[in-house]
């Protein structure tokens, strides 16, 4: 059975963990043995965006993978909910765990927070795997497809934005599905909804499109990003960029970008994919990052 061809579960096999933070449940993924990966997913996602993935790695390391504080099933304590907020939590949490040297696997905000945490801590980063990624600040709005583009100029519009994601909830029924090639199971679409049954539980997923960095807006964010960049543009860690056609984030000219500006980068090409590429490919996906994987022990 080719990787192509084997069937893409809906079930999240994995017995939940959780630690307090700042007086606030995370919920995360513990399962393996070894050194660890720690798996960060982005907006609107959680844990379980990891859940055909993680086989391929748990049996060569601990394989961790937290839900933001906000998402999943991790508490939504009264946070503004900016990026800064989730470095904070996400700080912590890898303090708590007492996480020294591990790899990191990252997509979408996932990238931001584990790329930033590099950055700052590179001496407790082994290796970084990452796809769908926000490797530099975002020229304009229009690099994105028209319909999404159209979409995020709508999202961070005062009051326009909270209509659109919380009481439209138009992040998980439009967003989330329209950058997947396939069609998300019934089963799958309620798994990503039921953390965000109401409006206010949405407001997690409404913040992080007014962080994302366009034109050099926000200011504070932009200046996170381009540090981060500059960093990986210099840093010798290993590095793994999974990458799909035309992407959203990452598309052929940031693969490109990537492949002349990173050191020690390999790239694996997964074939057709827009954002979510774990649930079009992660079989592909979970095989290479565990072929890298081994080769760094």
């Amino acid at each position: 059975m080719t990787q192509q061809s084997k069937s893409i579960s809906a079930d999240f096999p994995f017995v939940p963990h959780g630690i307090e933070i700042f007086g606030s449940h995370m919920n995360y993924v513990d399962v393996g043995h070894g050194d660890p990966i720690v798996f960060l997913h982005g907006n609107p996602t959680s844990s379980y965006l990891w859940r055909n993935i993680i086989p391929y790695l748990e049996p060569h390391a601990r394989c961790i993978a937290p839900d933001l504080i906000g998402f999943g099933k991790s508490d939504k304590p009264a946070l503004e909910y900016r990026v800064f907020d989730h470095v904070r939590y996400l700080d912590e949490f890898f303090d708590a765990l007492n996480l020294k040297k591990f790899t990191l696997v990252i997509h979408d905000w996932g990238s931001a927070l584990g790329f930033n945490y590099a950055r700052r801590f590179p001496e407790r980063v082994k290796a970084i795997a990452f796809m769908e990624a926000m490797i530099a600040p975002m020229p304009a709005i229009e690099m994105f497809p028209p319909e999404i583009a159209e979409a995020f100029r709508g999202f961070r519009t005062p009051g326009v934005g909270w209509r659109m994601i919380a009481e439209e909830n138009q992040f998980i029924e439009g967003v989330l599905p329209g950058t997947i090639l396939r069609k998300l199971t019934a089963v799958e679409m309620d798994h990503y909804r039921a953390p965000f049954p109401t409006v206010e539980s949405r407001r997690p997923i409404a913040q992080f499109p007014k962080d994302l960095s366009f034109a050099g807006e926000p200011v504070d964010v932009t200046w996170m990003i381009k540090k981060y960049n500059a960093w990986l543009c210099t840093a010798q860690h290993p590095k793994l960029l999974l990458h799909a056609r035309p992407g959203v984030l990452i598309r052929p000219q940031e693969v490109a970008w990537c492949q002349k500006n990173l050191p020690a980068l390999e790239t694996v090409d997964l074939g057709e994919g827009l954002h979510y590429l774990q649930e079009d490919h992660p079989h592909e996906i979970g095989s290479a990052i565990a072929t890298w994987y081994q080769r760094l022990l």
